[in-house]
């Protein structure tokens, strides 16, 4: 019996520590920002996550990049989302819109710039993020 409840209290525990678990970030978070992501930190990208070269098109660094930039990372596309909506409006990007669907789109604004996050499922641990950022001339108040 006592066998059996401290099998049953180190599985508990075990579990726990994994359901908690948090997405951490490159360079948000202070950590350095790797080297693909360095020209675009004004965005919040997840550790792990994996630039795709062949997809991405973006012109200019900074702040004031234009085009797309397309990754892929190790966590469902559920959890792509909960982070994004978690942390845009930290990096002061206002929500415009959010649909979370197969393939999830979100739109956010910032100064003179908004930006477009599509994310979809690229298998059961994995997923893909497309974001857009364009010039925008439509001023936003809170």
């Amino acid at each position: 019996m006592k066998k059996t409840l401290i099998i049953y209290m180190v599985i508990t525990i075990l579990t726990a520590s994994c359901a908690n678990q948090t997405m951490e970030l490159n360079g948000v978070d202070g950590s350095e920002i790797p080297p693909a992501f360095a020209n675009f930190p004004d965005i919040p990208f997840p550790k792990s996550a994996y630039l795709d070269l062949n997809d991405t098109n973006a012109l200019g660094s900074g702040e004031n990049w234009i085009g797309s930039v397309t990754y892929t990372a190790p966590y469902n596309a559920s959890r792509l989302f909960d982070f994004y909506v978690s942390e845009m409006p930290k990096l002061r990007w206002i929500e415009v819109a959010v649909v979370r669907t197969r393939i999830s789109q979100m739109t956010y604004f910032r100064d003179n710039r908004a930006l477009q996050i599509l994310i979809e499922s690229d298998g059961e641990n994995k997923s893909k993020a497309t974001i857009t950022a364009i010039p925008n001339q439509v001023v936003m108040t809170k």
